[in-house]
């Protein structure tokens, strides 16, 4: 069943509209943005920890996107990836900045997609194994 919750931060993904590799894809509650087939950015406006954007990278470009945009930080449950909380002052204009280094191809922004495995047919005349449920 889709979600009806609309996300109030999907506007940062605009200037990826023109982009003919641009695939927004949903995530873990999150809209995430795929640009030269890589996972760039995910937006999602929950509670905090889950209130901002996140830049899919990986720890040795840390150090050094942090250096050229010093609010963003290590994500406290995903610290593989970099976030900007929705409550900083600098957020649009980091957001944006962000989303230009995605179009200009900055090779620190991104993670490649690990493939999905296949899922495994199902035997003719086999049913699926029965749900069990635990009570509280």
């Amino acid at each position: 069943m889709p979600s009806t919750i609309s996300n109030s931060l999907l506007w940062i993904f605009e200037p990826f509209e023109n982009e003919e590799t641009f695939i927004p894809r949903k995530m873990f509650g999150a809209d995430v943005a795929y640009v030269h087939g890589v996972q760039c950015l995910a937006v999602i406006d929950r509670d905090a920890p889950w209130d901002g954007l996140l830049v899919c990278t990986s720890r040795e470009h840390h150090a050094s996107l942090m250096a050229e945009m010093p609010v963003l930080r290590p994500h406290p449950v995903l610290g593989k990836w970099l976030y900007l909380p929705q409550s900083e002052t600098e957020f649009e204009s980091v957001a944006r900045r962000l989303t230009a280094h995605v179009l200009a191809g900055d090779p620190r922004i991104g993670v490649e997609p690990k493939p999905r495995k296949p899922r495994k047919p199902r035997q003719p005349g086999k049913q699926a194994a029965p749900v069990r449920r635990v009570k509280p």
